[in-house]
């Protein structure tokens, strides 16, 4: 197949010489700085993609989609009317209730406080993933009727720093207290641990445990009181729109909040590196797009007896310019393939292996959760080639605009 005019030239000015390799070695540098600016894009940004998702998946596991609480914060009296209502809403799939305050745990004179969720064991799995996340023991061991010490279950990290297993005995200390004869007294209980669970996140496996919504109601005084109601919904990134339904549905004196609004922080600090990380990937494709502007330039220079004959031969500017143009775009567009390739390749094998480990307790996870997406590649693509494109544009007018009769006037 014959090649256009400027595309055949375009090739040829980025071949080397016999006698003159220079040429050759530019280009190749040229290329592979697009190459390492693109693959390593492609890593970096997979690596905020995975923190990401991946800390979205988890914080998913251990709590809502959305919860609805009461105002006052004195609890809802009539849950069964309530979870009716909820449950009439559209895109609403599964809801359960709980209670939720904070106490302090002790174990083998350990001491740590925690926030306990009092939870009924056989609706929470529909609402959350708690049931699959235990490791050892069992979630219906909650509901412990009739026996001495109800159950409790507890954070494998939490497990470990108190050094307890299936079986052992754990205080549970409510500094708040009751009211007696010599004052505010700390109420305490017994419990024994029947379960341990592991969110995958340090935070939470040392933060949260679970008890009965029974036990709960009973250590913090709540008869026939609890929390709020726990909400499941079919789309996570609607929860904000099916949240305001539910709340039209069930009015004054109650109130949701969605899984974004309960950890906005987070995943604003989230986003925001994300984006000052894309900013920096920017500019290391500007850093190598220099690279390209080098080749080019040097090209019109050595070029420069052969443009004059072209333009002498009746080239139009147009295109002498488009000739450079293409020359670089395709040192852009070898580049970014290949530095896709790479890049891609790269995340595939390391979010595999697992071979990149890090401290679980600093960073929440142990190893380097990678991730990317079509767009998240098809965004830094675009972005090489577009950069690589502007950086043509003055290598190529500086070779459209010589005077022909200068440069061989003197050959």
């Amino acid at each position: 197949m014959k090649l256009p005019f400027e595309l055949f030239i375009s090739l040829r000015y980025l071949k080397s010489k016999k006698r003159n390799r220079t040429l050759s070695l530019n280009t190749f540098i040229s290329t592979a700085g697009v190459v390492i600016g693109v693959a390593t894009s492609i890593m970096t940004l997979s690596v905020m993609t995975g923190f990401q998702g991946y800390f979205r998946d988890k914080i998913l596991s251990a709590i809502s989609h959305v919860v609805v609480m009461e105002y006052a914060g004195k609890g809802v009296t009539d849950q069964k009317t309530l979870i009716d209502k909820v449950d009439r809403v559209p895109h609403v799939t599964a809801t359960t209730p709980f209670i939720i305050s904070q106490v302090m745990l002790t174990v083998h004179e350990r001491v740590q406080g925690v926030v306990v969720r009092g939870i009924d064991p056989r609706t929470e799995g529909a609402v959350t993933d708690l049931e699959k996340n235990i490791r050892k023991g069992s979630l219906l061991e909650l509901d412990r009727s009739g026996k001495d010490r109800p159950g409790i279950v507890i954070g494998e990290d939490l497990a470990r720093k108190f050094d307890a297993s299936i079986g052992d005995t754990i205080m549970m200390v409510n500094p708040i207290g009751e009211e007696s004869a010599m004052g505010m007294v700390p109420k305490m209980r017994k419990f024994v641990l029947v379960g341990i669970f592991d969110a995958g996140m340090y935070d939470y496996n040392t933060t949260f445990v679970y008890i009965s919504i029974p036990e709960a109601q009973r250590f913090f005084n709540m008869p026939g009181r609890i929390s709020g109601i726990q909400v499941k919904v079919d789309d996570i990134y609607n929860a904000a729109a099916i949240a305001e339904s539910i709340q039209s549905s069930i009015g004054f004196p109650y109130y949701t909040r969605n899984w974004i609004e309960m950890n906005k922080n987070f995943f604003s600090a989230l986003k925001l590196e994300k984006i000052g990380m894309s900013l920096i990937l920017v500019v290391i494709i500007i850093v190598a797009s220099f690279n390209i502007i080098g080749t080019l330039t040097m090209i019109v220079m050595e070029k420069s007896r052969e443009i004059a004959i072209l333009k002498s031969m009746g080239s139009p500017e147009r295109s002498i310019m488009k000739i450079f143009m293409l020359s670089g775009l395709i040192i852009g567009f070898v580049g970014t393939v290949v530095g896709s390739a790479i890049g891609y390749s790269a995340v595939v094998v390391i979010a595999q292996s697992g071979i990149i480990t890090l401290p679980k307790d600093v960073y929440q996870v142990s190893h380097l959760p990678l991730s990317i997406t079509g767009y998240d590649i098809l965004f830094i693509s675009l972005m090489a080639l577009g950069i690589s494109f502007l950086a043509t544009i003055y290598p190529a007018w500086q070779a459209a605009r010589q005077d022909p009769v200068e440069v061989l006037r003197y050959e």
